[in-house]
């Protein structure tokens, strides 16, 4: 029987401005809206300005079931603005606007207490950006019973020695290969596979558990000493907004909840796949588009543990 997983997320809620609309996003809400989806008991901590685009932010978490007495409102700064650009294959580029409320979110005891008793704390690289929510974010580490690191390397919003810092403040790291060979040099690894890489996160920073994702070729999961893959799902990408943070929910969903690591890893790339094919980050996934998602893949040691299908790429 599953538990009940109680999780906090961290850092920025904004809009997402495309060409023609806007849609709500935001790594850390995007992320937790996928964990609350899947039966999680989620609350944010961030800040939004005392604007309409905050209440609309705050009204959409509560209506979702989020817990938001965590979310401070700033009379200084406004809400989170990222315009977004993307290219004729739907990927997406970003301009964040700064300062922006989430740039300021003040510790209290409050988000202590909340983090303290929550099973896990997900944080990104981007909520560092600025000294303020960088202090917050590191004094709610000290409390946080599992941290999971969501890397989202936007340049020019981070410095080295931040992502090395919340690096090793982690049990669980996510990456995207881009950011994966980025800081694997900024580290000065010699190696040259994707697994020797991987393995080398885990060392340096004494993490056991490690996922890289690998766009539409699906990604590796390091756990526990071992190797999973899956080579993805292929679909028409609409938008890969929100994609990677609605993988990353299903995968700590299935993880803490102790189940098996392949299954655990082909149902987020499912989950992935299906936010990819629609607009915005945040579609309504049903059960029945996932099931059918994971209908005839093979579940097999020779595939989860013995092969890597990527070593011909």
């Amino acid at each position: 029987m599953k538990k009940k997983l109680t999780g906090v997320c961290f850092g920025e809620i904004l809009f997402d401005v495309f060409l023609e609309h806007k849609k709500i996003g935001g790594a850390p809400l995007n992320v937790a809206s996928r964990l609350n989806s899947l039966g999680g008991d989620i609350a944010m901590i961030s800040s939004i300005g005392n604007d309409t685009n905050g209440k609309i932010l705050v009204d959409y978490l509560n209506n979702s079931g989020i817990k938001t007495k965590a979310i401070q409102v700033s009379d200084t700064y406004p809400t989170g603005i990222v315009n977004v650009i993307l290219n004729e294959k739907g990927n997406a580029s970003y301009d964040i606007n700064y300062p922006a409320a989430w740039d300021k979110i003040e510790s209290s005891l409050e988000s202590i207490e909340i983090v303290k008793n929550a099973d896990f704390l997900v944080y990104g690289s981007l909520s560092s950006r600025d000294l303020v929510s960088k202090k917050t974010l590191n004094a709610l580490l000290k409390v946080a019973k599992y941290k999971i690191f969501d890397v989202n390397l936007r340049s020019p919003h981070y410095a080295k020695k931040t992502i090395k810092d919340l690096l090793d403040t982690a049990d669980f790291i996510k990456f995207n290969d881009d950011e994966l060979n980025e800081i694997c040099k900024d580290l000065n690894s010699n190696k040259k596979s994707l697994e020797q890489n991987i393995k080398f996160i885990s060392e340096v920073t004494n993490t056991n558990t490690v996922c890289v994702t690998l766009g539409s070729h699906g990604a590796v999961l390091y756990f526990e000493n071992t190797f999973y893959y899956n080579c993805g799902f292929k679909v028409n990408v609409v938008d890969t907004v929100g994609s990677g943070d609605s993988f990353l929910a299903s995968l700590i969903m299935t993880l803490l909840n102790e189940e098996d690591p392949q299954f655990a890893l082909n149902q987020a790339c499912a989950i992935g796949a299906i936010v990819a094919q629609s607009e915005g980050a945040n579609p309504v996934i049903l059960q029945s588009e996932i099931d059918e998602f994971l209908c005839g893949f093979e579940l097999t040691n020779s595939n989860s543990l013995k092969s890597n299908p990527f070593s011909n790429n």
